[in-house]
C-alpha cells in the first residue's frame, strides 16, 4: 500500500455524508491522498483539476451516478482506474460497468479487507502503466525500451506485446532464434509487471541433464536420491510470487513437460522425495528457438502445454530482419564495454558500420555484442574501424557452399537426414570445431547439437564396412 508521498491520488464519490467521511478517514490512514465529491458532476470538476489516478464511486447518486461518471470520464479520455460501490441488488449493473471499462466493483457495506486488496491491485496496475509510459518516452528519445535496444518496426511490435502482457499474470511464450534476446524480453516483462519487486528466476532447460531437471524445477528433500545430502529449494519455490523463466522449454522430456503442465494448472507442486504439496503463486514465461507449432508436430513440445503457455506469443525477429537497429545496438554495446573495460571509444566509423550492416548475423544480437566487445578492446583510435572487425571481413559474408567434408554437393534425392548431417559438418568446419558457435549459427541449442552428433556417430557405427 502506498505511503504518504504516493503518486496515487484517490477521489471518493459518495452522496451519503457519513459513508463519505468514513471512507476518507480509512483511505487517508492507508496513505492515499484523498479528495471527496458528493456526486458525479462535482467529481468531474475535481478530476479536471487534480487528475486522480483512482476513483472510488457509489453507483447510485443524484445528478450523476457512477455509471454516467464512468462514461463521461471515458468520453473525455481520462486515464483513471474506477472502482464502483453498489448495493447487492444492482450487481448486474456493476458487471455491465466492468464491460464498459470500470476496474472492479464492491458491494455495500464495503468490506475493508476486500477494499484494500482491490486498491493494492489498482496501485500495482498504475505503477506498471507509469513504467510503460516512461519506456515509451525512452523509445522515442533514445530508441530503447528498458534494457532492450531497437526502434525498428519489428521491435516496436514486440514492445506493444510486452506492454499488453506485463500488467497481467498470464503465461508468455517467446519464440526466436538463438541470440535474439529472449531472456531480455522475459526480464523486461517482469520489470514492468506488478511482480517486479519479487524474484525473477531463469532456468535454461537445455543446460541441465534430464536426470537433474525435475530437481532443479521442484527441489528435493534430503535423501531423495544419491547425493541429496540436504533439502534444496527448486526454481518454483525460489520464484514464489515472482516470475519463472524457462528457456529452451522444448528440450524438456515429455514426462517433465507433463509435470510442469500440472503445476501450471493446479498451482501446486511436490518436491522430489516429498509427499507434501506446496502452493505457489508464480508467473511462467517460457522460450524456445523452435517454431512452436512445428515443435508440437515433432513431439518436442506437448500440445496441451503449448496451449497453456500460449496466452501471449511473442516472436522475436532475427537481427538480419531488423538491420535498421544495428547502429543503435552497436553504439549501446560500445557504451557498455567502455565502462566494463575502461575504454573511451567514441563509436563506430562509417566504414566499419557498413561492414556491420552487410553481415547476416547468424548468431543474432549475441554475435553482434561479442564482435563489438572484441573491437572495443582492440581498437587503438577514437572509433572502431574495419580493421577491428577481422572476423567479418570487408564485404557481405556469403553463406558457405552446401558441401560436405568430402566436397560432395547436395543433389536432388538427398534425404533430409543426410542434408542435416552435411549442414552440421560444414558448420563445424566453418567454426573450426567450435560447437557452441556452430549451435548458434544453426539456430539450435548446444544440447540439441550434441544429441544430433551422438546420433550421427551411432549411424556411422551401424554402416557396413566396405
Amino acid at each position: 500500500m502506498p505511503n504518504s508521498d504516493s503518486k496515487d491520488r484517490l477521489l471518493i464519490v459518495e452522496d451519503d455524508a457519513a459513508q463519505r467521511t468514513g471512507l476518507q478517514k480509512l483511505l487517508t490512514s492507508w496513505g492515499f491522498n484523498v479528495e471527496v465529491a458528493k456526486d458525479g458532476r462535482e467529481a468531474m470538476e475535481i478530476v479536471a483539476r487534480s487528475r486522480p489516478s483512482i476513483v472510488l464511486s457509489d453507483m447510485v447518486m443524484p445528478n450523476m451516478g457512477g455509471l454516467e461518471l464512468l462514461r463521461a470520464l471515458k468520453h473525455d479520455d481520462v486515464d483513471v482506474a474506477m472502482v464502483l460501490l453498489t448495493a447487492q441488488g444492482s450487481v448486474e449493473t456493476a458487471v455491465e460497468a466492468i464491460k464498459q471499462g470500470a476496474y472492479d466493483f464492491l458491494t455495500k457495506p464495503v468490506d475493508p479487507q476486500r477494499l484494500r486488496i482491490v486498491l493494492d491491485q489498482v496501485t500495482a496496475r498504475n505503477e506498471t502503466l507509469r513504467e510503460v509510459r516512461a519506456l515509451r518516452r525512452q523509445l522515442q528519445e533514445r530508441g530503447t525500451f528498458g534494457s532492450m535496444v531497437g526502434a525498428s518496426l519489428e521491435m516496436r511490435k514486440t514492445y506493444r506485446l510486452i506492454e499488453q502482457a506485463a500488467p497481467t499474470s498470464a503465461s508468455v511464450l517467446i519464440h526466436g532464434e538463438s541470440g535474439t534476446g529472449k531472456e531480455l524480453v522475459a526480464q523486461t516483462i517482469h520489470q514492468i509487471s506488478p511482480r517486479a519487486a519479487q524474484p525473477f528466476v531463469p532456468l535454461n532447460c537445455a543446460a541441465i541433464p534430464d536426470t537433474l531437471l525435475e530437481s532443479e524445477l521442484f527441489g528435493h528433500e534430503k535423501g531423495a536420491f544419491t547425493g541429496a545430502i540436504a533439502r534444496r529449494a527448486g526454481a518454483f519455490e525460489l520464484a514464489h510470487r515472482g516470475t519463472l523463466f524457462l528457456d529452451e522449454i522444448s528440450e524438456m522430456t515429455p514426462a517433465t513437460q507433463a509435470k510442469l503442465l500440472r503445476v501450471l494448472q493446479e498451482r501446486t507442486f511436490r518436491a522430489v522425495g516429498s509427499s507434501r504439496e506446496q502452493s505457489v503463486d508464480i508467473r511462467v514465461i517460457a522460450a524456445t528457438n523452435l517454431d512452436p507449432p512445428e515443435a508440437v508436430r515433432q513431439g518436442r513440445l506437448r500440445e496441451d502445454l503449448f496451449y497453456r503457455l500460449n496466452v501471449f506469443l511473442i516472436t522475436l525477429p532475427p537481427l538480419r530482419e531488423r538491420k535498421d537497429d544495428v547502429p543503435l545496438l552497436a553504439q549501446a554495446f560500445v557504451r557498455d564495454f567502455n565502462k566494463q573495460h575502461g575504454k573511451s571509444i567514441a563509436g563506430v566509423s562509417d566504414d566499419a558500420m557498413r561492414v556491420l550492416e552487410v553481415h547476416q548475423w547468424p548468431g543474432n544480437v549475441r554475435e553482434l555484442r561479442n564482435v563489438i566487445e572484441r573491437a572495443t578492446i582492440v581498437s587503438k583510435g577514437p572509433f572502431i574501424e574495419p580493421a577491428d572487425l577481422p572476423q567479418l571481413g570487408s564485404a557481405p559474408v556469403a553463406a558457405p557452399v552446401m558441401e560436405g567434408a568430402a566436397g560432395s554437393p547436395l543433389t536432388p534425392g538427398t534425404t533430409v537426414d543426410e542434408a542435416e548431417r552435411r549442414l552440421i559438418e560444414i558448420t563445424l568446419e566453418h567454426t573450426s570445431g567450435n560447437k557452441t558457435r556452430a549451435a548458434e549459427m544453426l539456430g539450435i541449442s548446444l544440447k540439441t547439437l550434441h544429441n544430433k552428433l551422438n546420433r550421427m556417430k551411432g549411424e556411422r557405427k551401424d554402416e557396413p564396412e566396405e
